[in-house]
């Protein structure tokens, strides 16, 4: 089997080669984790309380609870075995984040700092030194919101999510396929990123529990409150303070445990919607009546998908509208994304330049998804977290205020048709019983461009949000 890889990553990796070398080349030792300044400035500005001390507190907090760079540190004795296991192997942290290097038994090391420190950066904020030179920007793993998954929208992703995406990249992006490294190497990079996404989110939620109920302003609380001194002292353990970062932990690690259970419903495909019967949706030939309908739901009040992907899906329609990572740090604390003054402070804290949002072109059939008819299925079902692509209503029979699931599909076929170049009146002429399959089939084991999407223009253009 050959696979593809796309040139804007190797281009990107020349571009930024003399940001990086301080990584790569000359090894350069981080000591620490950046703290997350950022989200600490979005505190102050949107509770009016000053956050520089919870800042310094909880960075304490997580760095005995999750060490440093060189010596990542899992908190197994602060969660039960259930959800410690949400990581496949403690000792993969090493692996992933040490020296690059190999031995005799082909045993890898560093590799997160070998594929991915470049893009996402140390602590998973997706401001790596190649960051700048991308659209869209690389996920900020730290606020725990994944947008590629098969569970709902605020769930996390399953682990078999994050391995299929590493193994198929993100196409029309600059993330790679990884299907080069070994299952294993895989699996060290998956634990790598939950483990900085736990770290991330842990480290944002005790923030906001530290300003909203621990009392922390220009000055720490008393000792009971005190996050610092749960790790001073023999009874540290038993303060207040430590019942809240058992609190929250409990609840971060424990929506990566649920995944599992949180996998979004698609139903079965209604047979006569498609042009030949299947089993299953490995092989699936839409009907002219599907494709009809799904144009009459996206282009309907209800779905209104035209409004936003326009017209045949050419995406060009004018809109202007920015991700959550983005407006984290604008709008949502009184910032105008295009005041660069305003913007100024929190640029110097590692903000990347917003971009606005520009909905997906589907006419390109490039999908950021697995591009299956069930990945736009859910996608449809559930919208995009972290974006503006909302999720939708769905009811048995559909009565303008929400979906039916057969509308649903009717829609996925719509689309699959618009990425494929058809359109209802052209494939009326098309062979069903040709060896080849039509212009609105979709096969599970087909050859496909840009890693396993649809077939279709092999258009690497980036055209939506930044990833943040």
């Amino acid at each position: 089997m050959t696979f593809r890889y796309s040139r804007r990553p190797i281009l990107i990796c020349l571009a930024a080669a003399l940001s990086v070398a301080a990584w790569v080349g000359c090894e350069k030792t981080v000591d620490q984790f950046d703290p997350n300044l950022l989200y600490a400035l979005s505190l102050e500005k949107t509770r009016d309380i000053p956050a520089d001390v919870a800042a310094d507190h909880v960075q304490s907090v997580i760095t005995e609870l999750f060490g440093t760079p060189l010596e990542p540190r899992w908190p197994s004795d602060w969660l039960d075995d259930e959800q410690s296991s949400i990581l496949r192997d403690v000792g993969n942290l090493e692996l992933a984040i040490g020296k690059i290097s190999s031995d005799q038994a082909d045993q890898h090391r560093g590799l997160y700092r070998e594929h991915c420190v470049i893009c996402h950066g140390v602590s998973g904020s997706g401001n790596g030194p190649a960051s700048l030179y991308q659209n869209p920007y690389p996920r900020d793993f730290r606020r725990g919101v994944f947008k590629w998954k098969s569970t709902e929208r605020r769930s996390k992703p399953t682990r078999e999510d994050l391995l299929e995406l590493l193994k198929r990249g993100i196409p029309g992006t600059s993330m790679p396929s990884y299907r080069i490294l070994s299952p294993e190497q895989r699996q060290t990079l998956v634990d790598y990123t939950i483990y900085l996404s736990v770290r991330g989110e842990t480290e944002r939620e005790l923030m906001a529990v530290a300003v909203d109920e621990l009392g922390y302003e220009d000055t720490p609380p008393e000792d009971d409150l005190n996050l610092a001194m749960v790790f001073e002292s023999e009874d540290g353990r038993d303060t207040e303070a430590a019942d809240v970062i058992a609190d929250v932990l409990d609840d971060v690690v424990g929506q990566w445990r649920d995944a599992s259970d949180e996998v979004a419903e698609v139903p079965e495909v209604p047979q006569d919607l498609l042009q030949v019967v299947a089993a299953d949706t490995k092989s699936i030939q839409w009907s002219d009546e599907a494709v009809a309908m799904g144009r009459d739901v996206y282009e309907g009040v209800y779905a209104n998908c035209v409004g936003c992907h326009g017209k045949g899906g050419r995406a060009d329609v004018p809109t202007l509208d920015y991700d959550d990572w983005t407006k984290e740090y604008t709008s949502r604390i009184g910032i105008s994304p295009d005041d660069d003054q305003a913007l100024a402070p929190v640029r110097a804290l590692g903000a990347l330049p917003p971009r606005p949002v520009l909905p997906r072109r589907l006419s390109d059939g490039v999908y950021r998804g697995a591009g299956t008819p069930e990945a736009i299925y859910r996608i449809i079902s559930q919208g995009i977290a972290g974006s503006p692509m909302p999720a939708v209503m769905i009811s048995e029979q559909g009565d303008g205020t929400s979906l039916s699931p057969r509308q649903i599909w009717a829609l996925v076929a719509y689309v699959q048709s618009l990425g494929q170049g058809a359109t209802p009146a052209e494939t009326a002429a098309s062979d069903p019983g040709d060896d080849k399959m039509g212009p609105l089939a979709w096969s599970a084991d087909a050859q496909h461009e840009s890693y396993a999407v649809p077939s279709g223009p092999a258009d690497s253009s980036v055209d939506t949000p930044p990833a943040g």
